[in-house]
């Protein structure tokens, strides 16, 4: 898949990569991984990103790779705007600090699938953002940062739900004059099976506590299952 295509991963359909990686002819690298969330709803992912996981919580989340979790620039009521600043390991490669900053999905996918997208139920929960490689990650004139690109699109099912997560490393370098191969000693291959195990352990992970999180964190709001 190219970065012109991202809206294919709107659609339930099976992509061609699901579950795996692949150097793209521009140099990028892109990393697909499928974790299937029992007992989880889109709205619980969305919600988790916007509850905005502290060091704590977000070890919970990884209790091997994640080491430290701060946000800045929050923006209240919403996960959006917000750029989460994290020092993690990827299944075993040395810790990285990161940038994430969380965007609108518009800014990635065109108006009308993600319309469609919505009212098909096709996607119930939708987190996107950019990434960047480092805590000083550079950002364009318009204070986007710059790097990579992360996608987690969520599908509700009968037992909880199926989510996508696709990473796009070194989505800008072809824009700023790297050459593919320039790209790909930036960021290796062996990038690519750490990154994609990192994100299906992190998810599983998420998905035996979320539930039970997210009950107690909006009981004021939400009637709460009773087990008895």
């Amino acid at each position: 898949m190219n970065t012109t295509d991202i809206d294919r991963l709107l659609h339930p359909d099976p992509l061609p990569l699901e579950m795996g990686f692949e150097r793209l002819p521009s140099g990028v690298l892109h990393v697909a991984c499928r974790t299937d969330l029992h007992r989880c709803k889109g709205d619980m992912l969305e919600w988790w990103f916007k509850f905005r996981p502290d060091t704590q919580h977000y070890v919970w989340w990884h209790p091997v790779d994640h080491i430290s979790s701060q946000w800045l620039e929050a923006q209240t009521g919403t996960h959006i705007g917000s750029i989460h600043k994290v020092e993690e390991r990827f299944s075993g490669m040395p810790a990285k600090q990161l940038l994430i900053q969380l965007r609108e999905p518009a800014e990635f996918f065109s108006p009308a699938a993600l319309k469609q997208a919505r009212s098909s139920g096709a996607v119930h929960g939708l987190v996107c953002g950019r990434g960047g490689e480092s805590w000083q990650a550079p950002r364009n004139p318009a204070g986007q940062v710059m790097g990579s690109r992360l996608f987690h699109i969520c599908r509700d099912t009968e037992w909880g739900s199926v989510l996508r997560s696709h990473f796009f490393l070194g989505w800008d370098l072809p824009a700023i004059g790297k050459s593919p191969e320039q790209i790909a000693q930036m960021i290796p291959d062996a990038t690519a099976p750490a990154l994609l195990a990192h994100c299906y352990n992190e998810f599983t992970f998420l998905s035996r506590f979320l539930p039970s999180l997210f009950i107690a964190e909006n009981r004021a709001t939400q009637a709460v299952p009773l087990p008895w």
